[in-house]
């Protein structure tokens, strides 16, 4: 089992803010049914419910699939407002929302000891040179430069330690989370040869994009397609240089866009640095992950497939190596709105309260 905190705690009062996009919608239903929050649920708080003359709208007006029977309701999405938060006795947010809003408004949820835990690409890269990409501003950049020193990036099975004492955790991109923990412990037993080059063929459902609706995500653009783009400037490339320890040099991504409503599968193609066997590929992959629950190795040449992470929390890993011991195959697969956003951020939260991270994701 996971490293647990010393002094876990027995709930939590939660937000989240930006509650009507597509990943907003799971971070609502993995909330509601969460067992450790069944006494306190989250605070949902919208841009819709600002034009709304009662100042809160339906949760199921916005995720209908979420809606209960027998006159049951959900907890209204409400229009934000601080002392509606400092009455509920707010302790955790979720913002669910753009990068540039997320980088404005986390101080303030800060500030009020609040934590964060955010999904968007505000704080997840220290470097400038990789978060350029979202072309962010601060209004104090004294203060946004010592919290960004402070942002963890949120993936679980790499930072678990850091996460659990964090303020501020930036969850993980869909894509890098596939990529990175497909690759993260081969680099770290240093078998690679990465001057030769590594290479990810990456493909996702278009619910990664969001949920508006852009020429490129409608149904007939996507439909019966296979495209892809930002091949040499996808945003989440400064993720795999940062979190890997790699340079631009080193590794190709190249994100495709799948005819499917959700799950990412990456192909990626690397080179050993001498000839091996694939037991000694298994053992390096099962020791790394022997106590992350939200990771699944596959036994070789078994090759995860995206119909068997969809609606799920798992990233699945597998690999297959070439006849010469040399080239090397690995397949990672998992639900870009899950494992790749909402369900990690849940996965965060637990081990920010020092619960089992695996907590209302099963």
């Amino acid at each position: 089992m996971a490293e647990q905190n010393t002094s876990p705690l027995s709930t939590i009062r939660t937000a989240v803010a930006g509650v009507g996009g597509y990943a907003g919608g799971e971070l609502a239903r993995l909330l509601l049914n969460h067992p450790r929050l069944a006494q306190s649920k989250p605070l949902f708080l919208g841009r819709v419910a600002d034009d709304s003359s009662a100042g809160s709208v339906p949760l199921e007006s916005l995720h209908p699939q979420l809606a209960l029977g027998a006159g049951q309701t959900l907890p209204p999405v409400r229009a934000f407002d601080w002392k509606l938060v400092e009455d509920m006795g707010i302790e955790a947010v979720f913002l669910a929302l753009p990068h540039e809003t997320s980088r404005e408004w986390a101080p303030q949820w800060l500030e009020r000891g609040i934590k964060v835990i955010d999904l968007s690409g505000a704080w997840r890269l220290q470097h400038e040179v990789n978060r350029k990409v979202y072309k962010l501003t601060d209004e104090n950049p004294a203060l946004a430069a010592s919290l960004q020193a402070e942002a963890v990036f949120g993936a679980p099975e790499l930072h678990r330690k850091e996460i659990a004492t964090a303020r501020l955790v930036a969850n993980p991109g869909c894509y890098s989370t596939s990529i990175i923990l497909a690759l993260y412990p081969l680099i770290q037993a240093g078998i690679l040869d990465l001057d030769h080059g590594i290479i990810s063929d990456s493909k996702s459902g278009i619910s990664g994009a969001g949920k508006a609706a852009t020429a490129k995500t409608h149904f007939m653009y996507g439909a019966d397609n296979l495209s892809a783009y930002n091949v040499f400037g996808h945003r989440h490339t400064g993720e795999l240089l940062e979190q890997l320890g790699i340079t631009t040099a080193q590794i190709q991504f190249t994100p495709h866009l799948l005819p499917i409503p959700r799950g990412i599968l990456s192909t990626i193609y690397a080179r050993l640095g001498s000839s091996t066997d694939p037991a000694q590929i298994q053992q390096i992959y099962n020791a790394f992950y022997a106590t992350s629950p939200m990771v699944r190795v596959h036994q070789t040449p078994a090759l995860p497939q995206i119909q068997h992470i969809v609606k799920t929390n798992y990233c699945d890993i597998g690999f297959e190596l070439a006849p010469d011991g040399k080239r090397l195959v690995i397949v990672s697969c998992l639900d870009n709105l899950l494992k790749g956003a909402s369900g990690q951020a849940v996965q965060n939260l637990n081990i920010m309260c020092g619960w089992n991270e695996e907590e209302g994701l099963l």
